[in-house]
């Protein structure tokens, strides 16, 4: 029986909920063990490369799964055991050559990505990288496998395969957590914790193939074949499609490696960007993945010419759909930063000066968080109807922007001294990739808006004017119901104060919503309905 579009979208909600849980615990175990400090500080330098790697093809919602979504569409069980096998095999060649260099190369590559670093931090991220280097060639099979696997209509194990990856990371370290001695050598306790973290890492990313396999054979498109039987014509399709969108999201990739490079010089900035930036992205994934997974399909059947208005249709519901829920939770980001980064991190290593500076940085990536969203579905648009050149010739733009306005905000620094009058330190290089992202967002819709015809930019525009300012008023709602609800200080209090504040704000901003006539409103209050229906 073929799967609709909700049950799809809740088997993925479902799915990257257990996930995203799994994070959160890891997070919490990663902050309490290590806090803003020496070992974890080099393994966000460290994670740089392979996570790159393993973000870009192998994660769900990838340039590799959403090319390997569109590519099986429509072939058969043989041609998509052929077509896998050849594209596994080209990819890992590549991918095992690129694991090789890397490992070899470790220590000029940390000196590269963080320049300004101590000597300790970098010896401990040049171990870290060789320890991580493998999975650089699993992002290959495990994107894949996991494009394959949605292709064929199977998509709960792709989204609950990052659990098992972080239930491996919350053992290791929870176990080097339990038994740490306080007592010992301070670089000698950093340097194993950092390797302790790095191979967790490692065997997690291999969790995440191993659990494919046997519903790859389920699904009769598993094969260890060594040769390529695959067309050239089709081969060279997957290519154009696969490069381009490989390369146009790993542009947004190198926008982190380049906020990095900038905050070397800022103690403990890459620590307090990963766990500010955790925040965001666990709520961000589940959104996205309810929201992109299902419709990536939808675009690949309208994209034929007679099929536009519904496609433009359907583009408006996923803008409505996304900016509302992004303003919503960036406006709940903004006014409770602070109790939230004490909820969720606030014990063992991670003291109050950890606190202040990661609630700054939750609420600069609350203001991005609508345009992360957009830009995402924008793209995936394009991936849809095939033009991947697109998304890839805005995202050289965007990178260089980026270059610049992380130089900008964070002082301009050069050897005449600073040349910029913001110094905005670590809380710079987010607003920089927020500026970059709504410029990607307003370039992608306006050549979206040549290549449909009729997009209607002015009502989008209208619409999602509307929705912001929706999300100050529920914000600043949410802001005050807080500081009302004056109780105790104890973790359930804290966590109910929270959940108030936020629930009457989600009320206001519904109702605000209906009053200023947000179209496909009625469709958020049936989604969301779906979700804790069935949840």
């Amino acid at each position: 029986m073929t799967k609709t579009i909700r049950e799809i979208a809740f088997v993925v909600t479902l799915g990257t909920f257990l996930s995203k849980f799994g994070g959160l615990a890891r997070q919490l175990v990663i902050a309490g063990a290590f806090g803003i400090s020496v070992s974890y500080d080099a393994y966000n330098y460290a994670y740089i490369i392979p996570g790159f790697f393993l973000v870009l093809l192998g994660g769900i919602n990838g340039p590799l799964h959403n090319s390997m979504v569109t590519l099986l569409a429509n072939k058969n069980k043989v041609d998509s055991k052929l077509f896998i096998t050849s594209i596994n095999n080209i990819s890992n060649l590549i991918l095992l050559v690129i694991s090789f260099l890397v490992f070899f190369a470790s220590d000029l590559l940390i000196n590269l990505v963080g320049p300004s670093l101590s000597p300790e931090i970098k010896e401990i991220a040049s171990y870290q990288l060789k320890i991580m280097s493998p999975i650089i060639f699993l992002s290959g099979i495990i994107g894949i496998g996991f494009g394959s696997l949605n292709a064929k209509k199977e998509f709960f194990i792709p989204s609950i395969s990052p659990l098992l990856s972080s239930l491996i990371i919350i053992i290791a370290v929870s176990n080097f957590w339990i038994n740490k001695e306080t007592s010992a050598d301070i670089y000698e306790l950093d340097l194993r914790g950092g390797v302790i973290l790095a191979k967790a890492t490692f065997i997690g990313a291999l969790s995440q193939y191993l659990i494919q396999i046997p519903f790859l054979i389920k699904k009769g498109i598993f094969a260890i074949n060594l040769s390529i039987k695959t067309k050239y014509s089709e081969l060279k399709r997957a290519l154009q499609m696969i490069a381009p969108a490989s390369l146009s999201s790993g542009m947004i990739q190198i926008n982190v490696f380049t906020d990095l490079f900038f905050a070397s010089k800022i103690v403990g900035a890459a620590a307090a960007l990963s766990y500010a930036n955790f925040l965001v992205q666990a709520p961000l994934g589940i959104v996205s993945n309810s929201i992109l997974i299902p419709l990536l399909p939808i675009f690949v059947s309208l994209r034929s010419r007679e099929n536009h208005s519904k496609l433009i249709k359907k583009i408006h519901q996923g803008l409505v759909l996304s900016f509302s829920s992004m303003v919503f939770l960036g406006s709940i980001f903004i006014s409770l930063s602070t109790p939230i980064v004490i909820l969720i991190y606030e014990r063992g290593s991670f003291n109050q000066n950890a606190v202040d500076v990661v609630s700054q940085l939750l609420i600069a990536y609350g203001i991005g968080m609508p345009f992360y969203l957009c830009r995402d579905l924008l793209v995936r648009v394009f991936y849809g109807i095939e033009d991947a050149k697109t998304p890839f010739r805005i995202s050289i733009l965007a990178i260089l922007l980026n270059l610049f306005f992380d130089w900008f905000l964070i002082g301009g620094s050069s050897p005449w001294g600073d040349l910029s009058p913001l110094n905005l330190g670590v809380n710079g290089l987010v607003f920089s990739t927020t500026f970059v992202n709504l410029f990607a967002c307003i370039l992608l819709l306006f050549k979206l808006n040549k290549k449909l015809d009729n997009l209607k930019l002015f009502k989008i525009f209208l619409q999602n004017l509307k929705i912001i300012i929706i999300g100050l008023i529920s914000g600043i709602t949410s802001f005050f119901i807080f500081k009302i609800i004056y109780l105790p200080y104890n973790f359930m209090i804290l966590l109910s104060r929270i959940i108030i504040s936020s629930g009457i704000s989600l009320v206001v901003f519904y109702y605000l919503a209906i009053i200023l006539k947000i179209d496909d409103i009625d469709n958020l209050n049936k989604f969301l309905k779906e979700k804790f229906i069935r949840l």
